[in-house]
């Protein structure tokens, strides 16, 4: 498996399609934003295939992980931990940042929480699906 920095937005959008819009039934209004084109997109590949992609955002001191997806097929693998902790080192090679914040789907928070991440705020629905913001330090 390989996680690479991509400029294949194609493939991302696609793999974003397949989990978010057809898997969890997220409006494609919701899905699709003007944001990626200031992201920095990671595409996770087995035996060079996407099976996984996230995207990368800055403000100010904060790194924003955000539309993480994995493939069902790739799911339980090792690939969306090796997604997040390349996600983690891209953004870490920023030194102007200092914490990594993410949104996560509330069933999701075990997966985040063993990758260091903590829970801060109230839940919220983004696309009719509960959430909570989970921030940890890049330092």
């Amino acid at each position: 498996m390989e996680v690479r920095v991509t400029e294949d937005l194609a493939a991302c959008l696609a793999l974003r399609r397949t989990v978010f819009i057809e898997e969890q039934g997220v409006p494609e209004a919701d899905e699709v934003d003007d944001l990626d084109g200031q992201a920095v997109h990671l595409l996770a590949l087995v035996d060079g295939v996407p099976m996984g992609s996230a995207r990368l955002l800055r403000s100010g001191e904060t790194g924003k992980i955000g539309r993480v997806c994995v493939l069902a097929a790739a799911r339980g693998t090792g690939l969306g931990v090796a997604l997040m902790e390349k996600a983690l080192a891209v953004l870490a090679e920023d030194r102007a940042l200092q914490r990594a914040k993410l949104g996560a789907q509330t069933h999701a928070m075990g997966f985040y929480e063993r990758l260091g991440f903590v829970a801060e705020g109230a839940e919220y629905l983004d696309a009719g699906i509960p959430h909570r913001d989970m921030v940890r330090s890049l330092r």
